[in-house]
């Protein structure tokens, strides 16, 4: 069987030769909701996963299933619109297997965003928040199972996983654009179903700020591999419990749809500078 660091060189040599750029320098990962924003930019060339070897179809409502590369600033970009989750059944390795093809494609800034519930005080429905730090009760990993010395270390240091300086420059593209960023610690869940209320007090016990189903494997892939992450959370709704009525899946995708012309306003004033 092909190894992973084979697998995901093919999947990058892919990349290039589709967009005609031999490297991309930042790789944003749109969660629910956000996948419109590349059809807001110029001249982005769109790759449908299906055709990059390895990459999996992701089935979550919100989540389209193509890569564009466009150029920024300086930065050429590589934003990819939807990703899989784990309780779509998905291990691990195959969770970040696109966020890793982009690291080895040589992105070394991340943006990973997504859609969650707010349980702390201060942090309501359509606030985007910045990720400080994040926890994982899930007892699942992307680093299990044989180390490949080529991706990372066996025992990556996870101190800074959302490195600081870049929630330094998301701050400041925020105010350019007259936008105020929340900040928090971010819980994730197996999913698919919504937390119960009893999880979301543990959650809050914790120090968590918002409680969601993705990013956490991807963070901690991308800083195995030595790259840069900066991660934003949308806050769709209330987590259960305290909002005093139930949670939908159409209620995130509504909010998330509402904020959209706003992540684009944050996304075109920050991608540049990264």
């Amino acid at each position: 069987m092909t190894g992973l660091h084979e697998r995901l060189t093919r999947a990058a040599d892919v990349i290039a030769r589709r967009t005609g750029r031999d490297r991309h320098d930042v790789v944003v990962v749109l969660g629910s909701g956000l996948g419109g924003y590349p059809q807001t930019l110029h001249d982005a060339v769109a790759i449908p996963y299906e055709d990059i070897p390895d990459f999996p179809a992701p089935g979550a409502p919100g989540h389209s299933g193509t890569a564009y590369s466009v150029e920024l600033g300086a930065n050429r970009v590589l934003l990819l619109s939807g990703r899989v989750h784990a309780y779509e059944g998905y291990p691990p390795e195959v969770l970040t297997f696109a966020l890793r093809t982009a690291v080895l494609a040589g992105c070394r800034k991340v943006v990973l965003t997504n859609a969650s519930g707010g349980c702390a005080e201060g942090i309501e429905p359509g606030d985007l928040v910045l990720i400080t730090d994040h926890i994982n009760l899930s007892g699942v990993s992307p680093l299990k199972g044989d180390n490949d010395e080529r991706l990372g270390p066996r025992f990556p240091d996870m101190t800074d996983v959302y490195t600081p300086s870049l929630r330094d420059k998301a701050r400041a593209a925020a105010a350019e654009v007259g936008m105020t960023l929340r900040e928090g610690v971010y819980l994730w869940w197996h999913g698919p179903m919504f937390e119960t209320p009893a999880e979301i007090r543990m959650a809050i016990a914790l120090g968590a700020s918002l409680v969601g189903m993705s990013t956490v494997p991807e963070a901690t892939a991308a800083r195995h591999m030595g790259a840069q992450v900066l991660a934003i959370s949308l806050c769709t709704n209330r987590a259960a419990g305290l909002a005093g009525r139930r949670i939908t899946a159409e209620e995130v995708i509504e909010c998330a749809d509402r904020a959209a012309a706003r992540f684009r306003d944050l996304f075109d004033a920050l991608l540049p500078t990264l």
